[in-house]
């Protein structure tokens, strides 16, 4: 995830989204590391092109970006849009239940 101090999206994804993301089949596939745009870019990753929109993430194989998503959605579409991120890259995750209940 790409960010930058004061960026409202990236406080608004913080919110909704950061407690919970390792916790999740997305999570786990993809963990999270966190940039900020306005440091030197670390030299274990290699983006397809500059980052000029926080948040945005980045998803990598072996420390290249593949594919991302500019911008924060809202929690609706976030979920969605990271799922198909994994799939179209051939990363297989697991969709837990938020609700935690075994209806079994």
């Amino acid at each position: 995830m790409a960010e930058e101090p004061g960026c409202v999206y990236c406080a608004q994804w913080n919110a909704q989204i950061g407690p919970i993301y390792g916790k999740t089949g997305e999570g786990a596939a993809a963990p999270l590391r966190r940039i900020d745009i306005t440091a030197p870019l670390p030299d274990d990753i290699t983006l397809a092109r500059s980052i000029n929109f926080t948040p945005t993430f980045v998803l990598l194989i072996d420390n290249k970006e593949v594919s991302r998503l500019e911008g924060y959605p809202g929690e609706d579409f976030f979920w969605g849009l990271v799922g198909m991120m994994l799939e179209r890259n051939g990363i297989p995750f697991e969709i837990k239940s938020d609700t935690g209940s075994d209806d079994t």
